[in-house]
């Protein structure tokens, strides 16, 4: 048996509780992950609300948790590219409605796995995957980054957002980021050259300011339709606005249609979500080269989840909150 966070049913912080499940066994072209952190994500919240229904099936009792750290504990029949004991980090198969990483042990592939680079602790690695691999996806494939382009990051400060800053920069972009004020000098300090206060600048006006013929691409790690009623004003034609499919807003039929009138391309990352190993590897060559540093990780213990699953709800947090699983 192991120690795992549960769901029953859909709902709020409430719902997640502590039980005892058995410890599953990996399948042919698996490996068996003891967990040592992991990593929380607004995704998290949404999927125990029952928002991500339309992506996997949940069989419950449900185990939460994408983003995980841990070791190679057992390998599945015909798996390869891994040797039990590989310190990994990387996503769960909570996305194929399987049993996540608020676990003991879970089940993944190999190709979603990557070794923890030299310098990054298990800690911060938890805290890499989903956003990680969210602001590669959406800038480098479904947004089709290019070296000496423009690009803004809405929500700079965020978990996809402080990674997407240096990810562009990175790779040879100019790049601009929302926060809010507190913000500003942990997001200029990733690399963002121009800094905008949200919550007191008109964020075209200051768009235009810095470039005047608008951005070659937008990265919306915000959501909630925030920046793209704008979309034209600020991507200019030829551009790409890319939204981030799970934080709840998507473009209708007719924005996509009126933006194209203008030679815009409004994309939901999701488009390459396929090439989510292909992410994953790019992300983890960045990492491993110092290129890209994890955000600011604060660490809670599993007990705790349901707090901390509150305050991702609420917003705001700078960084990353993982859980510890175990030593």
């Amino acid at each position: 048996m192991m120690r795992a966070i549960v769901m029953e049913g859909f709902g709020g912080a409430e719902v997640l509780q502590p039980a005892d499940l058995p410890k599953p066994q990996p399948g042919p072209g698996e490996v068996l992950i003891e967990i040592a952190y992991a990593g929380i994500n607004p995704a998290d919240w949404k999927a125990r609300e029952g928002k991500l229904s339309r992506y996997f099936e949940y069989q419950f009792p449900f185990v939460l948790g994408f983003d995980l750290a841990g070791t190679v504990a057992t390998l599945g029949p015909g798996t390869e590219g891994l040797a039990v004991g590989d310190r990994v980090f990387g996503m769960s198969k909570q996305g194929q409605g399987e049993r996540g990483a608020y676990a003991e042990y879970c089940r993944a592939w190999p190709a979603m796995l990557a070794r923890i680079p030299d310098g990054i602790s298990p800690a911060e690695a938890a805290g890499l995957p989903v956003p990680g691999v969210t602001a590669y996806g959406g800038l480098v494939d479904a947004g089709e980054l290019k070296a000496g382009q423009a690009v803004l990051i809405n929500g700079g400060a965020g978990g996809v957002g402080s990674l997407a800053v240096q990810i562009a920069k990175t790779l040879g972009a100019r790049v601009a980021a929302t926060c809010s004020a507190r913000n500003a000098d942990y997001v200029r300090g990733l690399g963002a050259e121009k800094v905008i206060d949200y919550t007191s600048e008109d964020v075209v006006a200051a768009v235009r300011d810095w470039t005047p013929d608008g951005v070659d691409l937008v990265l919306d790690a915000v959501g909630l339709d925030t920046l793209l009623p704008r979309a034209t004003d600020l991507v200019k034609p030829g551009g790409s606005f890319v939204e981030i499919e799970t934080l709840i807003s998507q473009a209708s039929e007719a924005e996509v249609a009126a933006a194209a009138a203008k030679g815009v391309r409004i994309v939901s990352n999701m488009i390459a979500v396929m090439r989510q190993p292909e992410h994953l590897a790019g992300l983890a060559r960045l990492v491993a080269e110092g290129s890209v540093r994890p955000a600011p990780t604060e660490v809670v213990p599993l007990a705790e989840v349901a707090e901390a699953h509150r305050r991702i709800e609420g917003g705001h947090v700078r960084g990353k909150i993982v859980l510890q699983v175990n030593d």
